[in-house]
């Protein structure tokens, strides 16, 4: 018998991108004229626009000329900056209104008429941008409160979220891109349980994300078993007229809340809040988790950990975060993305041999944070505030694409023990290397605004940095932000224990920015730019599943089927007709092949975790559960990503009853069956999956049903 040889190449580069991956690149980020003619040619081309611009900033033309190439070799080996650069970046002749910014916060929503329609007006102009926003509306007093200017009683906060909600869909709908946003709300506010709640309402703040701001003091409370204060701050005058005794503690909570204004302080800096009702801490655990077993929502922002190790500890208090939680920002805070394509530095995949291109990572990062840098003078942030923070703080988020599809390259599987270690050191390098490139930008261009500023020592900074006291540093005294930052952010203490000397020279010199990593969902630009290698720090979903995309002019999504990059890989370089959950024997994928099913939720976090040591923003990460997980071990994934140290939580579990997904299983839609009512009060069935002809379109009979429920059929 004739041996047959199969030569495995060494890399994944020219594996031919899937027709999903073009349209959406065609759709979203292809640069073309107002008539709809292409000006990028191709996905080559727009690489070269966006290394055009970014380098553009550079001073001199040879400097120019010399990064240009260096982007465009980065881009080309697998660096994918966020949409709004990819879109936007060297487009100014078309679209001159533009951001190639993702993340933003609004301002602080103040507890005034006033101000709340004078942020709607400025979220408006950030959406319009293009840029996503987070705004904290527990600021805002509960329903039922008497306002004594109007001599009425207020709706309370989620009423006013429902005009934020209306503004983003038409925004949106005009610009053609969906708006993101994301509400936060303290765990202590009285309106709690409503804004928990929310979105059990068909249709209702569908432009929004929600996620709880969770303290230790409640996790503490529920662990314990104790009660727990809903409360709202007093200003002077309602203490005045109301004749409140700040002294009695079953009416008075004195809370640590970064808005002080018009409110009654105590010396300690503490707001007095009045206590409104008071319910066992479990109870309110228990509505959490069911609201979020039933319908993914809210998110979990452990807020106190997030400021603790925030590097901008000093002049932040953060209360909100981007619209997927991977960058909390403080008010009218900025934030630019990037991520790396992991998938570019495998060699010899799916072969005992298969191994990690470690230097030309390195050399990638370091290019790239160049790149992410020079985002910062082209931001075309809508509002001056905005402007300010951006270029004061040159933050940044370099993250990575393609962790699960990586792993299954090399042979692993997502969650073992072996995946954590290289979780986390491809985590590790992507910092220290960023932080070293940090160094010699600064060396060459300038630190950091912030990091020269002089800030005075206060009570407050000796309680959160003893060490500081040990010292020297007193009350009153003057530091530097780069000491501040370098030598006395949690993080930057952490980094030190691996490169002493860098940090010594970080507090010294002063960093280019203030933070560098984060890990965002990455979902679009992982299947267009990244050919579907999975999202973000993710598994990929499935190797062969459905994805509900928006289309222009079509009232209803539309379901795209898409394959993972891993299993396109390994077609072309290994099994050309390789199937996922084939029974024969000729077909079948390797038992590492696994997807997010079959995962365990405590794996999920375990990954999450093994990264979050070496992120110094904070990460996306929704760990998927199965329909028919059980609620109450369900329950426990939040507490164990508590004691992980995470900074959030996110689960996600298919319930047909509530919502269709924008990633689906063809498995899922067809145990699935959808009831539609006619005018003539005739009920027909039909499976998920099935193409159902109405209003002159053809539709799948899951995203019909979405999109009549949801009420925005029709309005794309």
């Amino acid at each position: 018998m004739t041996a047959q040889l199969h030569i495995v190449p060494d890399s994944v580069t020219e594996i031919p991108l899937q027709s999903a991956s073009l349209d959406i690149w065609d759709t979203k980020y292809r640069l073309k004229t107002k008539e709809g003619d292409a000006i990028d040619k191709n996905i080559d081309e727009t690489y070269q626009r966006v290394a055009k611009a970014l380098a553009s900033v550079e001073k001199g033309k040879a400097l120019q000329e010399k990064q240009h190439k260096e982007f465009l070799w980065a881009l080309r080996q697998g660096v994918i900056p966020a949409g709004r650069i990819v879109s936007n970046a060297g487009a100014q002749a078309h679209k001159p209104a533009t951001s190639t910014i993702n993340c933003t916060v609004s301002g602080s929503i103040a507890d005034s008429m006033d101000d709340i329609l004078d942020k709607v007006h400025e979220a408006g102009l950030t959406l319009k941008a293009g840029c996503g926003i987070g705004y904290e509306f527990s600021t805002l007093r509960p329903k039922d409160a008497y306002v004594s200017g109007a001599g009425a009683y207020t709706s309370g906060p989620l009423s006013f979220m429902d005009i934020y909600d209306k503004m983003c869909f038409t925004v949106s709908s005009a610009g053609g891109r969906r708006g993101a946003q994301m509400a936060t709300f303290d765990i202590a506010h009285p309106d709690v349980v409503e804004f928990i709640r929310a979105k059990r309402e068909d249709g209702r703040l569908r432009q929004f994300n929600l996620s709880l701001l969770i303290t230790t003091e409640f996790i503490d409370a529920v662990k314990n078993d104790k009660p727990w204060a809903l409360s709202f701050p007093i200003t002077e005058k309602e203490k005045t007229i109301d004749n409140i005794d700040l002294a009695n503690k079953e009416l008075i909570a004195w809370r640590d809340l970064p808005n002080k204004e018009g409110y009654v302080i105590n010396d300690d800096g503490l707001v007095a809040c009045k206590i409104t009702k008071t319910l066992p801490a479990r109870r309110l655990w228990d509505i959490i988790m069911s609201s979020t077993y039933d319908y993914a929502e809210p998110g979990f922002i452990l807020i106190d950990k997030v400021n603790e190790m925030n590097n901008n500890w000093f002049c932040e208090n953060i209360r909100a975060t981007n619209p997927c939680g991977e960058q909390p920002l403080p008010p009218y805070g900025s934030c630019l993305l990037g991520s790396i394509n992991l998938t570019r530095f495998v060699e010899k995949p799916f072969t005992s041999e298969a191994n990690f291109d470690w230097e030309t990572y390195r050399k990638t990062i370091r290019i790239f944070t160049r790149m992410l840098d020079n985002v910062v003078e082209i931001n075309g942030l809508p509002l001056e505030k905005q402007r300010q923070e951006i270029i004061g703080k040159r933050r940044h988020g370099m993250g990575y694409l393609g962790l699960g599809s990586t792993l299954t390259m090399l042979g692993l599987k997502y969650g073992g023990e072996e995946s954590l270690k290289i979780t986390e050191e491809v985590t590790k390098t992507l910092a220290i290397e960023g932080w070293k490139a940090g160094l010699s930008l600064s060396k060459e261009k300038g630190a950091a605004p912030i990091m020269e500023q002089e800030f005075t020592v206060t009570g407050e900074m000796l309680h959160k940095r003893p060490e500081m006291k040990a010292d020297g540093y007193k009350k009153g005294d003057t530091i530097l932000g780069k000491v501040l930052h370098a030598k006395y952010s949690r993080y930057m203490q952490l980094l030190a224990k691996e490169e002493p000397e860098l940090i010594k020279q970080l507090t010294e010199q002063g960093a280019r920015f203030t933070h560098h990593s984060s890990i965002a969902p990455t979902g679009t630009i992982s299947l267009s730019l990244a050919n579907n290698a999975s999202n973000g720090i993710e598994p990929s979903f499935a190797h062969h599943y459905s994805r509900n995309i928006i289309r222009e002019g079509k009232k209803s999504k539309e379901k795209v089927d898409v394959f993972s990059f891993e299993l396109l890989a390994y077609r072309e370089l290994i099994n050309p007709d390789a199937m996922p959950y084939s029974e024969d024997p000729a077909q079948q994928l390797p038992e590492y092949f696994i997807a997010a099913d079959d995962i365990s939720p405590k794996q999920h976090v375990d990954v999450q975790a093994a990264a979050q040591i070496w992120i110094d923003s904070s990460i996306s990460k929704t760990a998927n559960v199965p329909t028919d997980f059980p609620y109450e071990e369900f329950k426990s994934i939040y507490e164990y990503a508590y004691d992980k140290g995470l900074k959030g939580c996110t689960t996600f579990r298919f319930n047909p009853e509530v919502f269709q997904g924008v990633l689906v299983k063809e498995d899922d839609l067809e145990k699935t069956t959808y009831q539609f009512t006619l005018e003539d009060g005739h009920v027909i069935e039909a499976k998920g999956n099935e193409e159902i002809e109405y209003d002159g379109e053809m539709h799948t009979a899951a995203n019909l049903f979405d999109a009549l429920k949801e009420g925005y059929y029709g309005k794309f």
